[in-house]
């Protein structure tokens, strides 16, 4: 008695091809993406728009721009929670908006180190 594969198990070196060129091409998508996402900058805010921070895809910080209202010599440690506030929202966007144009091309499929 003969074992059978599924359809489209096995199929040799011609499947082996395929599988080949769609790595290839979700590899070079996650690589196109990649350099789009880098390229673009992220405003995000803080204190009810208090702080707000430019950060780009590299998550290299741009600039951040301060509501005068928020700048009181008495009271620095909130300056100083918004600042950190603002710079940790600007860095999860980003992270969070590679994560989701990663999915698009994965398919959700988890690939380690890759991104």
């Amino acid at each position: 008695m003969k074992a059978r594969l599924p359809e489209g198990y096995g199929g040799g070196a011609g499947n082996m091809n395929n599988m080949i060129k769609q790595a290839q091409k979700m590899q070079d998508d996650i690589a196109k993406v990649q350099k789009e996402l880098e390229e673009k900058e992220y405003d995000v805010t803080s204190g009810g728009g208090a702080v707000e921070v430019c950060i780009t895809g590299k998550r290299l910080i741009k600039s951040i721009s301060l509501q005068p209202e928020v700048v009181d010599p008495d009271d620095i440690e909130m300056l100083q929670d918004l600042l950190v506030a603002a710079v940790n929202e600007s860095v999860r966007k980003v992270d969070e908006i590679y994560e989701q144009e990663m999915s698009k091309i994965t398919g959700g499929m988890s690939m380690p180190g890759l991104f």
